[in-house]
């Protein structure tokens, strides 16, 4: 089974660690989710497993004539190169052998009788047998039209972006390598075109290595979840859906772990304060440990700190309305004589067709594009806070916290109170060793977040958002859905991600182009089942039919039992050896990255002795009460 490893890396940008002592490897026919906050490192991991970036340390293993095809999120493709010469540039004999034989055919057809091309005809079809190559050309022309591409003779210069990235995607596809890199491989596809690669990366025969913000997709291709923080790697098997659990689970595991040492913490605090005179060998060993216990809980972060809970302008009744709304651009018409009232508390999804002008509508409602006929009535009170696909131009050289202080020195919440910009960045994951950083060291999807979070902070009462999932991370997206559903205003939002759609829309503008614009109350999902654009099964939930007895409630009890105290007495002791043992476990499980039985049985005895720990501190937990 060919396998591609890396053990020990290490790699900085500038000042910052990127990544830390990692290791892990990807396996044949293994299809690898990697996710984690903008910022730590996502795209730089990619470019350095595909050869692009050399890191500063790290042993890279591989089999030899090991392929590795990368879809990069910023794809540079040669202007003068026709689409044909383009998806047809791989490097691999077939490709290569399907390229030439494509070449010659199209003379062929062009002079038929010509006895020096009808040779290179019959050299080129063996060339195809010997190579194998006839699926190639087969696939390629099949890719090419799932994709809406199906003109090869087009120049790349006269693509749009989104044709551009779906050409780049077409390339490596192509090339079916061995270990397949793609970099937000959704953006600029429509429902049937993801529908088409999910079903073709589920059938894919090599491995691959995924940076996605679509969680459906990430849910249905994905086999293994690689999450990216502070430096390390934290693999969970399954998909997103299994992620999502495994992770809440070990969460919660680490908030009980946290909870004992802040009570460790206030009785090692209340030791130190006071001031036993005679500190023996013992003493000076639990001053040092006072220490550990203090750094630990000091860089505790827990997750309720990661929100947003800004509050906005004061909205009336009259919000935004369309009536007769008619524009047209060039030859395609957007609107054609279209009614629409918004109101104070719509959540509206918009999705279609690509090029059916879903922006063009944006801007007219954001007053940016002037209508041909009809009229949009906005409301007095109406303040809009407007989230482009792209960045407005920014001060590269500007620190990150002045940045958003021309905005205001602090913001209010919902709640009432006010915090500082500083305090809004680091809710908003932007650690304090970043505030004062010039932008320019910021990520593509850093940038994006700091935008968003430049808009909000706007205190807008009507949200308008192009393609806020594009380049935003899972764990962002997610507090801005979190956001969204404690909005008191409007929220029109332009986006193909299925997932973010179904969270926030409670109603649906369907645009299939030339003015023809479809309202819907149902999901995005449910609305895609309806027009069998795409076919899902359902989840089966099945009902308890009996409720839960209730429990009695216990006596009233105020001291420990004889048999409690003796478990008083070793409960530390017992929890410090679990605590022990789960270490050790943890630093076996980062040497054996390749020995993937012995990684199983060790993540096996890391769940049992986690569920162990987490028994102990529930039992220390309640022993305190009667101490």
């Amino acid at each position: 089974m060919k396998e591609w490893k890396i053990e020990q890396l290490t790699h900085s940008y500038g000042i910052k660690t990127l990544f830390d002592d990692l290791s892990f490897s990807i396996r044949e026919a293994q299809r690898v989710g990697l996710i984690g906050v903008n910022g730590t490192g996502k795209t730089s991991l990619l470019r350095i497993v595909a050869g692009e970036l050399t890191p500063d340390k790290g042993l890279i293993s591989k089999p030899g004539e090991y392929e590795i095809g990368y879809l990069s999120q910023k794809s540079e493709l040669d202007e003068e190169k026709t689409l044909f010469d383009t998806v047809f540039d791989g490097d691999s004999p077939a490709v290569q052998a399907a390229r030439h034989y494509e070449e010659v055919l199209q003379k062929l057809s062009d002079d038929p009788t010509n006895p020096k091309i009808q040779q290179a005809f019959t050299e080129a079809e063996k060339r195809m047998n010997q190579e194998d190559a006839w699926t190639v050309s087969s696939r390629a022309k099949s890719i090419l039209n799932q994709l809406g591409l199906s003109d090869s003779s087009k120049k790349v210069s006269t693509l749009s972006g989104g044709q551009k990235k779906r050409a780049a995607l077409a390339q490596v596809l192509i090339q079916e390598p061995d270990l397949l890199i793609l970099d937000e491989p959704t953006n600029h596809l429509d429902f049937q075109m993801i529908k088409w690669l999910e079903d073709y990366l589920a059938g894919y025969r090599g491995a691959l290595l995924m940076v996605t913000h679509d969680r459906y997709f990430l849910d249905r291709v994905s086999n293994e979840i690689l999450e990216l923080e502070n430096g390390k790697i934290q693999s969970y098997p399954g998909n997103y859906q299994q992620y999502v659990q495994l992770k809440a689970e070990r969460e919660e595991t680490e908030a009980k772990m946290a909870h004992k040492q802040k009570q460790l913490y206030k009785q090692e605090l209340a030791w130190m304060r006071a001031g036993v005179r005679a500190r023996g060998t013992k003493q000076e060993a639990r001053k040092e440990r006072f220490a550990g216990i203090e750094k630990q809980v000091k860089n505790q972060v827990t997750k309720s700190d990661l929100e947003l809970n800004l509050s906005g302008s004061r909205l009336g009744k009259k919000v935004l309305e369309l009536e007769n709304a008619s524009k047209r651009m060039g030859d395609l018409t957007i609107l054609d004589q279209f009614n629409l009232l918004v109101q104070q508390t719509d959540r509206i999804g918009i999705t279609g067709v690509n090029g059916a002008g879903k922006t063009t509508f944006l801007n007219i409602l954001a007053q940016e594009t002037e209508l041909d006929s009809g009229e949009l009535i906005i409301g007095d009170t109406v303040k809009i806070g407007y989230y482009r696909q792209l960045n407005e131009a920014f001060d590269e050289d500007k620190r990150v916290i002045t940045y958003l202080r021309e905005i205001a020195e602090e913001v209010k919440l919902a709640d009432g109170t006010s915090v500082s910009v500083s305090q809004l960045l680091e809710r908003f994951l932007f650690d304090r060793s970043m505030h004062g950083s010039p932008i320019n060291k910021l990520s593509g999807g850093e940038k994006r977040r700091l935008y968003l979070l430049k808009i909000l902070m706007q205190q807008p009462n009507v949200l308008i958002l192009d393609e806020p999932t594009n380049d935003l991370d899972v764990q962002t997206l997610t507090i801005l859905e979190e956001y969204i559903s404690q909005f008191s205003g409007a929220v029109i939002a332009v986006s193909h991600d299925r997932y973010f759609i179904d969270k926030i829309a409670s109603k649906l503008l369907i645009f299939n182009g030339n003015g023809r614009i479809e309202e819907s109350y149902a999901t995005l999902t449910e609305y895609l089942e309806q027009t069998r654009e795409i076919k899902e099964e359902k989840p089966t939930v099945i009902k308890n039919k009996t409720a839960p007895e209730k429990r009695k409630e216990p006596k009233e009890k105020t001291s420990l039992t004889y048999m409690e105290k003796k478990e008083w007495e070793s409960i530390e002791s017992d929890i410090e050896q679990l605590e022990m043992e789960l270490e050790a476990i943890q630093g076996e499980i980062g040497h054996v990255v390749s020995d993937h039985v012995k990684l199983s049985e060790l993540t096996d005895k890391q769940t049992e002795l986690s569920e162990q720990l987490a028994e102990k501190y529930e039992r220390w937990e309640y022993l305190a009460q009667y101490v």
